[in-house]
């Protein structure tokens, strides 16, 4: 491989406002953006018990965090997996009188309000869950108890939608489960209800479903439903994520779909195969702070930064108006000396710093560069035998056919067809997702079949490569 001189690394001190936006779908239909037209780009991150376990000085640091590293929305649970309804908060306080949703502890939301003013303040927008999906019957059930109906369903969202009548949040309804039937479906159709009733349809409203399945398939034509949220899931490495992409954007009405849980950075591959979920297991796999040392059981690894990275661009290449990072020590929020859900490798505040988080300032950075709202992905411009797995391309090209973006996940030489591109002559410059630097900008040839060899090919080295037209904007 040719070497190449590599320049001008980003700096990212993301010019985050001083408060989030109210958000809104685009009228394309395809992406979300602030009240005032402008284009977000959903850098989420999954802290799912972020209400139930972190004191506020745990969840300043953790929100104070995650912004500076330019996340843009917190996904977290108000009535958490971890028994979050008969399992106290940081301050020993229930959501609920007497388990009832419609008997809400004021001592409780006030410790909500404050994380969710706090990430405000900071510039996130909080996607917020009014429940775990196991607080509704499922085939799934989990630590539960199922305590919603369609009628305290609506109370409970009318009682969050006015409280938070004032916030920036978008309402994420489900939590990890399918809808087992009609019933189901309509305790969530009531608790949405609730919430437009109590926030005057100011937030914006979409459902967490369960692995490998979107929103799209339970409710697609909800009038509530304002993008879908698909959840790609844990299941394999190299995991073809697009495909949810592009499935849920050729429905009709056209909607946003966001990857909102892909595969999270130190999460076993497939942990449910190696796992029966009962208490003391693997306990001596693990050192003196509760973290697994002994990762032999899990034949097919973890995913690390690099594989989360690639899900990124791959679903963002393929039409996704967003990405969700996770790490699985930060949604458990797993804490030093505790039991975790699933094996981690680090406590939760070790975690925030780990490789595929730092990462996701170039991926947003990158996106916003370009213009991400302009693209459109395009398969096309890929003429050479395009395989699933490591060696999978990923294309877009912006309205105005000026401008071309291709992820290499692993390094290799490909044939591209550029005659779309409107330009005569062409310039090619290479982006490095690890590090957030460009290359110098090269004249390329234009053809139906261009050879394309990236600068390396070394393992996990993958790199975007930026085509422009010689007379569009540099």
């Amino acid at each position: 491989m040719k070497s190449i001189k590599l320049f001008l690394l980003l700096t990212i001190g993301f010019s985050l406002s001083l408060s989030a936006q109210e958000l809104k779908v685009s009228q394309n239909q395809r992406f979300l953006e602030t009240a005032n037209g402008d284009p977000f780009f959903w850098l989420g991150d999954t802290a799912w018990e972020l209400f139930h376990k972190l004191d506020r000085e745990e969840a300043s640091y953790y929100l104070e965090t995650r912004a500076a590293q330019g996340f843009s929305v917190i996904q977290a649970v108000i009535l958490a997996e971890r028994d979050g309804i008969r399992v106290p908060n940081a301050y020993g306080e229930l959501p609920f009188k007497n388990l009832d949703p419609t008997q809400p502890n004021e001592a409780y939301f006030e410790h909500v309000d404050f994380i969710i003013s706090k990430a405000n303040e900071l510039g996130l927008v909080v996607g917020v869950l009014p429940t775990w999906g196991d607080k509704v019957y499922s085939i799934n059930p989990g630590s539960g108890p199922e305590i919603f109906n369609a009628s305290n369903a609506f109370v409970y969202g009318k009682f969050l939608g006015k409280r938070y009548r004032k916030a920036d949040l978008v309402w994420i309804l489900g939590g990890d489960r399918q809808v087992a039937n009609e019933e189901v479906a309509e305790i969530w159709n009531q608790m949405a209800a609730g919430l437009t009733k109590g926030d005057k349809g100011k937030n914006l409203m979409t459902y967490h479903p369960r692995g490998g399945t979107s929103s799209s398939q339970f409710f697609h034509n909800a009038d509530w439903l304002d993008f879908n949220l698909y959840q790609s899931g844990h299941n394999q490495k190299y995991h073809n994520v697009y495909d949810w992409a592009e499935k849920d954007l050729g429905l009709s009405p056209l909607k946003p779909t966001i990857d909102g849980e892909p595969p999270y950075e130190d999460i076993p591959v497939a942990f449910w195969n190696y796992m029966k979920f009962q208490p003391g297991e693997f306990a001596d796999k693990v050192d003196s702070v509760g973290n697994i040392v002994d990762i032999t059981d899990f034949e097919r690894g973890f995913f690390n930064g690099y594989d989360v990275r690639v899900h990124a661009y791959w679903d963002l290449l393929a039409g996704s108006a967003g990405y969700t990072y996770g790490n699985n020590a930060v949604w458990q929020m797993h804490k030093k000396g505790e039991v975790f859900v699933i094996p981690t490798l680090t406590d939760w505040k070790d975690a925030l710093h780990r490789p595929g988080a730092e990462s996701m300032k170039y991926v947003r950075a990158f996106f916003e560069k370009i213009g991400f709202g302009n693209f459109m992905p395009d398969q096309t411009l890929i003429a050479s035998v395009n395989p699933e797995g490591e060696l999978h391309l990923r294309a877009a090209l912006d309205k105005e056919s000026s401008l071309a973006v291709i992820y290499f996940a692993k390094g290799q030489t490909a044939q591209l067809g550029l005659s779309k591109l409107s330009a005569g002559e062409l310039t090619q410059q290479w982006f490095n997702p690890r590090t957030g630097a460009y290359s110098e900008i090269e004249l390329i040839q234009k053809s139906p079949s261009t050879t394309i060899t990236t600068p390396t090919d070394g393992p996990e080295e993958d790199w975007v490569l930026v085509i422009r037209g010689v007379l569009s904007s540099q």
